[in-house]
């Protein structure tokens, strides 16, 4: 018999197991250790409970449809018809690229929101100052 502290009491039948009282609430036995499961029991508790990758068939996909829009950049380059919309074109490219590279290969979609908060904060940060020393080349040159 165990009371709450866990000490045996009286009646000790050879068992070893100690059963620790949850208030007044039934005797709960504890729970086991992350050292007491195997790895794999580890690791397939933590894949259910987040899994957060894609097949290889899904990368193998997104890989072509980026090659698919890095060739319509190329094939921007060299076309006259675009005209005006040839920089924006360029520019919602890279975009959509660049999206698909950090959310999936970098895995930022499936990460904490702390790492994509730090990934953007740097980004717009180097992205001001490199406008802010563009702008100030510009302000000078007159």
């Amino acid at each position: 018999m165990s009371d709450t502290t866990g000490n045996t009491t009286g009646n000790d039948t050879g068992n070893d197991t100690t059963v620790v009282e949850a208030g007044d609430g039934p005797a709960v036995e504890p729970e086991a250790q992350p050292s007491d499961r195997s790895i794999e029991e580890r690791h397939d508790a933590h894949a259910g409970a987040d899994d957060h990758t894609w097949p290889d068939r899904k990368y193998i996909q997104l890989a072509a449809v980026l090659a698919i829009i890095t060739g319509l950049e190329v094939y921007a380059s060299y076309a006259d018809w675009l005209g005006p919309a040839f920089i924006p074109s360029l520019l919602i490219m890279m975009a959509i690229k660049f999206a698909a590279v950090v959310l999936f290969f970098m895995h930022l979609k499936f990460d904490s929101p702390i790492f994509s908060w730090l990934f953007y904060t740097g980004l717009f940060l180097a992205i001001g100052v490199y406008v802010g020393f563009l702008l100030m080349f510009q302000f000078f040159q007159r």
